[in-house]
């Protein structure tokens, strides 16, 4: 990719979010390699959870239609994927979801076609969110996203970070920095 404009979210709102911190932290080294990003809070559109019948009723939302046009302006997606209960969140679901929706109604994988994505995960257990990055694989790689063959995922995470947000350990923010690195150069 040659200075892709990517769109970074984490699928979570919780304000101590380990994902949230970890994304913060690749967003500003790829920020230091001179990639232009664009770094959103998904709390920042809140969306009803992704319903047909809703759709008919009112039409997409206008979070949706906002989040659909910021996918659609990307060339590339760096997300942090949360894991609850050994899967994906609601809410990364329901944005993937209602972003394959047209503005008029009905299914549109525009925002994802001929886009990559480079796949973040943070998990205070031994998985480090793995399942979650995963699924999201999985989940993109079927609407028609090419996703990066590495990602980077966080074990232990809860003692990770220190008070600032930013990682404790060098060897994974040089881990980090290579597969942000690695992603670019794609």
């Amino acid at each position: 990719m040659s200075n892709p404009r990517i769109l970074a979210f984490a699928g979570s709102t919780r304000k101590e979010s380990f994902n949230r911190k970890l994304l913060t932290v690749a967003v500003e080294l790829a920020r230091q390699a001179d990639l232009d990003v664009e770094h959103i809070e998904l709390a920042d559109f809140p969306l009803p959870f992704m319903d047909e019948d809703l759709e008919a009723e009112r039409g997409q939302p206008e979070n949706a239609t906002a989040l659909r046009r910021l996918m659609l302006d990307a060339d590339a997606f760096m997300l942090a994927c949360p894991e609850y209960n050994s899967s994906i969140t609601p809410l990364m679901m329901n944005v993937i979801d209602w972003c394959s929706r047209k503005e008029s109604g009905g299914g549109d994988l525009s925002p994802y076609s001929d886009k990559n994505a480079l796949l973040l995960g943070a998990s205070p257990g031994r998985s480090g969110g793995k399942r979650s990055v995963e699924t999201v694989r999985s989940i993109l790689g079927n609407i028609g996203v090419e996703v990066f063959d590495k990602e980077f995922t966080l074990p232990g995470a809860g003692d990770a970070f220190d008070d600032l947000g930013q990682l404790r350990d060098v060897e994974m923010v040089d881990a980090l920095k290579a597969i942000v690195k690695a992603f670019s150069d794609s």
